[in-house]
């Protein structure tokens, strides 16, 4: 569809950007039909950046790190989904409003069903998408687990909040399930070929999450798949939080062959 004066936009904020969210959203615009476009941005200005989406109309803006919690002063209301983490993902302007909500809860909600909750777990990462991802571990059950954090403070405060242990190294690695919530092993970092996790903790594990999307294949993951353990991984979380954003910008919800189309074309 021709880009025209009616075309509403929608983007993302990253401190590296990428491809899949322009990739993914722009090809299901194009597969139904809507008159819609997508474009990632960067930003050395956040609050002029969301006053931007507010004064421009842009219809939705996808949040990632590191902005996902400076992000909430900055908005009008925010939905239960983001209120008891504090952090944010999605920002959805209605008519100047801004709404946030927080869409990476609910992918890994849907996603950890496939792990029993009394799986035993060792989480590393205290920041915002290390808040979605352990307020939805427990409020699917899990109970018995450990954050992973050299930063005192908000580790013991994120382990604190939902009755879990802290602690600030690697030292009692072994657990049922390993999750990472920190940018190691992510394409681009500095730490892109390191190991999250000691491949003996790997070894003596169940489940292996790995929030990092790109690469699809981290180096958590791979080992994993070498080592017949099941994997969720980031390249999932990333799918299904996309499509929430979706159906929250349009209205519209596709259909299961639409969107496993869009993030093979996303991925490429």
């Amino acid at each position: 569809m021709p880009i025209d004066k009616d075309t509403k936009l929608c983007m993302s904020l990253s401190g590296r950007p990428g491809n899949f969210g322009t990739r993914f959203h722009n090809h299901l615009y194009q597969q139904l039909g809507l008159n819609f476009i997508y474009k990632a941005f960067s930003t050395t200005d956040l609050p002029a950046a969301i006053a931007g989406i507010r004064a421009l109309g842009i219809r939705g803006c996808a949040v990632s790190m590191p902005f996902k919690e400076a992000c909430i002063p900055l908005v009008d209301n925010l939905h239960p989904s983001a209120v008891s983490i504090q952090s944010i993902n999605t920002i959805v302007n209605d008519n100047g409003v801004l709404h946030a909500y927080n869409t990476d809860y609910i992918a890994v909600f849907d996603l950890v069903k496939k792990v029993p909750p009394s799986t035993s777990f060792i989480l590393r990462g205290s920041g915002g998408m290390a808040k979605a991802v352990v307020a939805a571990l427990h409020d699917s059950g899990f109970r018995n687990g450990i954050i992973v954090a050299r930063n005192e403070r908000a580790g013991s405060e994120l382990a604190r909040a939902y009755g879990y242990k802290w602690s600030s190294d690697l030292a009692d690695s072994e657990a049922d399930m390993l999750v990472n919530v920190t940018p190691i092993g992510m394409a681009g970092g500095i730490e892109e070929h390191y190991l999250a996790f000691p491949e003996t903790a790997v070894q003596h594990s169940q489940f292996v999450f790995d929030v990092v999307a790109l690469p699809v294949e981290t180096p958590l993951i791979k080992l994993a798949r070498r080592l017949n353990r099941t994997v969720i991984s980031g390249a999932e979380v990333i799918v299904l939080q996309a499509v929430e954003q979706f159906v929250m910008y349009t209205g519209v919800r596709p259909n299961d062959q639409q969107i496993e189309t869009a993030a093979a074309h996303a991925r490429v």
